[in-house]
């Protein structure tokens, strides 16, 4: 992020550097709008998975294995694993960047609020053992981002195959027996 300056950006997208500052104040406006537009794309598929029509721990399920295949794709698609964009970019510039701080939380608000409904009805379903599925899910969020960032650095996305299970096992949830 740091590197890539203004000039960059408009000599990639072919634009002239006035019309960038016509819609954007700065690269800090621009990546958050790029952010919370990602988001929006990917909100549907969010929406779907965590559908209430869905058992709960399906869900969740569903949540893991669309981390893993997303990593998985991006790993075919870059050659390499690259994490939640949202969390790379937050790292890199967090503290600096009121606009990016706001909008990246945000965003993983909106993220634990899925986990969350999905674990608030595994407890009344007698499901889990969490009593509190707001920490539960801050939790989870939290174990899915680390388990990312560690794939990133080693570049392996073997370590994100088992997530789903690892995660549920931490909820008290026993994995599915195969037949």
């Amino acid at each position: 992020y740091g590197a890539v300056t203004v000039d960059m950006i408009c000599d990639a997208a072919g634009v002239k550097k006035g019309s960038f500052y016509h819609f954007f104040k700065s690269k800090n406006d621009l990546v958050a709008a790029a952010l919370e537009s990602r988001w929006q794309l990917t909100r549907p598929e969010y929406d779907r998975m965590f559908s209430a029509s869905v058992p709960p721990l399906d869900r969740l399920r569903g949540f893991f294995e669309f981390v893993y295949r997303a990593q998985k794709c991006m790993l075919e698609k870059c050659g390499s694993v690259l994490g939640c964009p949202f969390t790379s970019i937050g790292t890199e510039v967090i503290t600096q960047e009121p606009i990016l701080r706001d909008t990246i939380l945000g965003i993983q608000k909106a993220k634990i609020r899925y986990i969350e409904s999905a674990l608030r009805d595994a407890q009344a379903e007698g499901l889990v053992r969490s009593k509190d599925a707001a920490a539960s899910a801050r939790a989870l969020y939290l174990f899915t981002e680390g388990a990312m960032s560690q794939a990133r650095i080693t570049n392996d996305i073997e370590m994100l195959r088992t997530l789903g299970d690892d995660a549920l096992k931490l909820m008290g949830v026993e994995p599915p027996v195969a037949v």
